[in-house]
């Protein structure tokens, strides 16, 4: 008897930036069906599960510097309640002539002569248009619905995909952890802005109470430690009316769905974490897709009804 589990497979694009620093690689978390054929044990290449196919899509922005494999957990979790998850790692340039991982941000699209006139992430589109065409190739052909669609991201990821996602018509859905809109002065933004989310669908915003990596770039917006938190003012300030979520896990950290590499990015600055924020998360972001995604109405009353040791707001 076949059995569904999740599998991955790989896949690059070219995105902007000049070579070598214009690659995203792409790892792509699908439901697949277990036969145990030969073709199965000599490629190690396991067909989509046809049950619930077309997947909707799940594109998941990373944190700078973090890979994505510090979101297996969290992507597999997902992929694991019939979505298709993509995660990518993209090396190219940061601040200050520094390289590094990053989701790709046109700095100038964040400015304020440019800002919500075009995506401050331009790798979205190109990573759109790839799994277009992998949705043509064995062994995911026709197996993506990429009229239903979501963007996710962690930190500076989430960032992006909130500056970004109205601008790609088939989002319906957007989720982040750790991430907001407010906007680092040397842009020529004034102290504390916060700019308003490009997106016209529900948002589910997450953070933890512990946030350390937030609380420690606080300078980077003209503002100190002690400030309001920018997640809490993006959910009541930078939203359209709207579905929207903002839970808040009491002990969780910056890093709460993510396995933290202790030798990049900045775990150094997060605070302790005291609860299992990933499974949690990783609950709520499955409800949230599935109510937006698959219009399941059990997903909604589940929602409506969700807990789970979270401080719920709800507009």
């Amino acid at each position: 008897m076949s059995a569904t589990v999740i599998r991955s497979l790989w896949w690059s694009v070219r995105t902007d930036g000049d070579a070598p620093f214009d690659t995203a690689h792409l790892k792509v978390y699908y439901p697949a069906t277990v036969t145990g054929d030969d073709a199965e044990r000599l490629t190690g290449v396991f067909a989509p599960d046809a049950t619930a196919a077309p997947y909707p899509v799940v594109l998941f922005l990373s944190g700078v510097n973090v890979g994505q494999d510090s979101y297996r957990r969290f992507a597999s979790a997902i992929a694991e309640s019939g979505f298709v998850v993509v995660t990518f790692d993209r090396v190219a340039d940061l601040f200050g002539g520094q390289r590094g991982l990053t989701p790709g941000v046109d700095l100038a699209a964040a400015r304020p002569d440019a800002y919500g006139t075009r995506p401050t992430c331009p790798t979205i589109s190109a990573i759109l248009d790839a799994l277009a065409e992998l949705n043509e190739t064995e062994p995911l052909r026709g197996a993506l619905d990429l009229t239903r669609i979501a963007l996710g991201g962690h930190s500076a990821g989430g960032t992006v995909v909130l500056q970004s996602a109205r601008f790609f018509p088939h989002v319906r859905a957007v989720f982040a952890w750790g991430a907001h809109t407010l906007v680092a002065t040397m842009l020529g933004w004034d102290p504390g802005t916060v700019l308003p989310a490009q997106v016209e669908c529900p948002v589910l915003l997450g953070v933890g109470t512990n946030d350390g990596v937030i609380r420690g770039s606080a300078d980077r917006y003209g503002e100190g430690e002690d400030r309001p938190d920018p997640v809490e003012r993006t959910f009541t300030e930078a939203l359209p009316d709207g579905e929207h979520l903002l839970a808040v896990v009491p002990g969780a950290n910056h890093f709460g769905i993510a396995d933290a590499d202790p030798t990049a990015a900045r775990a150094f600055l997060d605070g302790e974490s005291t609860t299992d924020a990933l499974a949690r998360f990783a609950h709520l972001t499955t409800l949230f897709l599935r109510a937006h995604l698959r219009e399941s109405a059990t997903a909604r009353d589940e929602l409506a009804a969700f807990d789970d040791g979270m401080l719920i707001k709800r507009r």
